[in-house]
């Protein structure tokens, strides 16, 4: 414990304690203030916090990092560039806590004051490089001799989601994936489940991808075999434009009249995609905001799957620095998933398919190397899905 005193010339007398333990990030803090004078003294506790902003790395420089409250069942958190522009911002309600965060680490403060439905917060920026968090109660008045004691949990430590359940007081809210929420924690939980298995994230990271495409491959299925069964068509959608190439409406009918007897669906080979979307999103959400994947290593050169993949060759390559041989693999993985699925009898989109691998590896340059390698397996175990159902389709007949 640390033990710190003062007394004010009005003879106010304030102890402050911290209790520290060494297993844990919580700091205790009880302050007592005693009124050792013969008069009634009134004043209002205040506890402040100032935080230098965080340094950000590039792969991580759209993530939130500043001031956060749990206020009135409800987490809000405070962009600095808002407080710059309005000066301060002063909150009141039924607080939780109030803090300053970035992706991996938190500063915050819990009061666990009895009157929690009448604190204060109130956040600013000052010097213009430090942001201040200020929690205060209602005023209080001390009678000669009396004394009251406000307590506090402070927890300076990582977001990670098991510890911050433990201290209680939604403090885990903290750990928040905007609306990829409902997604994202169970991703989270299943991540750290294959990793006490096999004790390294990529390897977790794999197991999670193949899980996702067992649950997605009936719906993924579908849409490969309309994709083939459409390629299988193209003879007659071609005598059918030839047939009504000037009459556009007719020509629409008798289209949907032959897919509806080859009972498939023109887009049903981009649905699979699509779907996938909110999935990529917030398994992207996970890589980049859990502590768990920061500096984690996975083998060879990624080092760290919550950066970008960089293989550096001694010198640098402009722009990039180091070589990324993850994310080439998997835009040329992409490319040949491409090969393997069948061409669109839409020339656009079939043009837009085939664009999609340089697309997407210019976008996965600068990704976390975690979600690269998620994309890659995911892109592997697709060509093998295309080819099983090929095989199944020329059995067929």
């Amino acid at each position: 414990s640390l033990v710190l005193q003062s007394k004010l010339p009005s003879g106010i007398e304030i102890t402050k304690t911290y209790h520290f333990d060494q297993q844990d990030y919580r700091i205790g803090l009880v302050v007592d203030v005693r009124n050792t004078s013969k008069q009634p003294l009134q004043g209002a506790p205040y506890l402040r916090l100032t935080n230098q902003p965080f340094s950000q790395q590039k792969s991580n420089r759209f993530l939130f990092t500043g001031p956060a409250y749990y206020m009135d069942q409800d987490m809000q958190e405070v962009k600095v560039d808002d407080l710059q522009e309005e000066g301060a911002r002063l909150l009141r309600g039924q607080l939780n806590w109030a803090a300053y965060m970035g992706p991996y680490f938190i500063t915050a403060a819990l009061p666990l004051s009895d009157d929690a439905d009448q604190q204060t917060v109130r956040f600013a920026v000052a010097d213009e490089q430090k942001v201040t968090t200020l929690l205060s109660e209602s005023p209080a008045l001390i009678p000669p001799q009396g004394r009251i004691q406000y307590n506090y949990t402070l927890y300076f430590g990582p977001k990670k989601l098991s510890i911050l359940k433990n201290v209680d007081h939604e403090l885990a809210a903290a750990v928040d994936f905007g609306w990829f929420d409902i997604l994202a924690k169970p991703m989270l939980y299943l991540l750290n489940f294959f990793y006490n298995f096999v004790h390294n994230y990529g390897l977790a990271i794999i197991l999670v991808t193949v899980i996702i495409k067992l649950l997605f491959w009936p719906i993924a299925a579908r849409g490969m075999k309309s994709m083939k069964t459409m390629q299988k068509l193209q003879p007659k959608i071609a005598k059918l434009k030839e047939k009504y190439g000037d009459d556009r409406e007719r020509m629409n009918q008798e289209m949907i009249k032959l897919y509806q007897t080859y009972k498939i669906n023109p887009v049903g080979g981009c649905l699979p995609m699509v779907l996938q979307i909110p999935v990529f999103f917030a398994l992207y959400k996970v890589l980049l905001q859990t502590i768990e994947l920061r500096h984690a290593p996975f083998m060879l050169w990624i080092n760290d799957l919550s950066a970008p993949d960089r293989l550096y060759l001694g010198f640098d390559i402009p722009y990039l620095g180091g070589l990324p041989v993850l994310t080439l693999l998997m835009g040329g993985s992409m490319f040949l998933q491409q090969k393997m699925t069948p061409t669109s009898p839409d020339p656009t989109q079939a043009k837009v398919m085939l664009f999609l691998p340089v697309l997407f590896t210019f976008m996965f340059i600068n990704f976390a190397s975690g979600l690269v390698l998620y994309w890659f397996v995911n892109n592997l175990l697709s060509m093998a899905q295309q080819s099983i159902i090929n095989r199944q389709i020329a059995a067929e007949g």
